[in-house]
């Protein structure tokens, strides 16, 4: 007895699932309300908007897979304040600090009155280490907010602290010692 040569049952095997799927209607198989399981037929639908599927991942910390929801989003709805601040944050998640800024300010750019575009990029200037123009930053955003967030208060408040540290930021922890290098002249050394 002779083996069949390899591949020779794939076309019969192919016209036996042509046959089977011809055989179903059009629209696909009737759940059973009774069966616990899924239904097997393939129910088509409206798409989900890029992005809430964005929205969706940056709350699951998928932040990489969020970008790109909201990327196709920018493809489908163009550069709309929400899909740039969008963008901007999750790029801010993703520590690409410089994007994250120019993409914000972008934002700010199309609707100067997005709360959320202005308190983000608040964020990415502090995180940059310029508390002065994130405390701007955040008052624009507390003002079009009208005060309503304790997130962008709390947000001013950090701002507004930092700054007043750095103005004067004495160093901590650190001991002196006075010197001797000659005949009436000292000097200060710290060590850390």
């Amino acid at each position: 007895m002779t083996s069949p040569r390899p591949g020779a049952a794939r076309p019969v095997l192919m016209l036996a699932v042509l046959a089977l799927s011809a055989c179903g209607s059009a629209g696909g198989m009737r759940p059973d309300q009774d069966s616990p399981y899924a239904p097997s037929g393939v129910a088509r639908g409206a798409a989900v908007d890029g992005l809430t599927v964005g929205h969706r991942l940056m709350a699951a910390g998928e932040y990489e897979l969020a970008l790109k929801a909201y990327y196709r989003a920018a493809g489908t709805q163009g550069a709309t304040v929400d899909v740039l601040s969008a963008i901007g944050s999750a790029n801010l998640r993703l520590g690409r600090l410089g994007q994250a800024e120019r993409i914000l300010r972008r934002a700010t750019e199309v609707d100067e009155t997005f709360v959320p575009a202005w308190n983000n990029l608040g964020v990415v200037l502090m995180e940059r280490g310029k508390p002065a123009e994130a405390a701007r930053v955040f008052q624009t955003a507390y003002a079009l907010d009208s005060g309503r967030s304790d997130d962008i208060r709390e947000n001013l408040r950090r701002a507004l602290a930092k700054i007043e540290k750095s103005a004067y930021d004495p160093v901590e922890n650190t001991e002196f010692s006075l010197v001797r290098r000659g005949y009436g002249e000292y000097l200060l050394l710290s060590r850390h």
